[in-house]
């Protein structure tokens, strides 16, 4: 088992944050892996505002495609990198064409060659809402959740966040120190 967490949580629920708090927590020098891409103007605006609410020592890299690559060649200069989100990584792999569990499957091979660097995954819960009413929709859920259920069972914590309160579904229970805000 590694030192790898998996952050998953509804939309807004305040997964990021808390993240943020476990990677500024576990190491000195963080980088923040985005997986978006800004296609339109209320994506900039969301980008934007999360760049502005970052802690200012994280580095940041935006990789939307070859997460796997970024992650090892990231891992030699950073000790902790924070990954946000896989929901919008296998968005974007779907969106060209590319084979998402043969993706995941590189990224699991990934982590598993990652052993100084902790790696904190974000990741959209998409499956406990109705069942989406169209075939693509449906496979995005179904990958979706088959991604997360691979790298729950490889990482040595997994957490849940909801209304901004994080629940551990794998590994030590978080101290209320642990999951207070950091400063600045």
């Amino acid at each position: 088992m590694s030192g790898h967490i998996l952050v998953l949580g509804g939309a807004r629920s305040g997964k990021t944050g808390f993240a943020e708090r476990l990677a500024m927590r576990a190491g000195e020098t963080p980088l923040y892996l985005a997986t978006a891409q800004a296609l339109d103007a209320e994506m900039r605006d969301r980008v934007k505002l999360h760049q502005q609410q970052r802690h200012k020592r994280f580095a940041t890299l935006e990789e939307p495609l070859a997460l796997a690559e970024a992650l090892r060649t990231s891992a030699e200069k950073h000790d902790v990198i924070l990954v946000d989100c896989l929901t919008l990584w296998i968005s974007n792999l779907l969106g060209t064409n590319h084979n998402v569990a043969a993706a995941v499957d590189e990224l699991i091979e990934a982590l598993r060659s990652i052993d100084d660097t902790r790696v904190i995954l974000v990741s959209n819960e998409v499956g406990m809402g109705i069942v989406p009413d169209n075939p693509l929709a449906r496979m995005f859920r179904d990958l979706a959740g088959a991604a997360h259920q691979r790298l729950a069972e490889i990482c040595g914590e997994v957490h849940f966040v909801v209304a901004g309160l994080p629940m551990t579904l794998k590994g030590p229970r978080l101290t209320e120190s642990e999951i207070a805000p950091t400063e600045g």
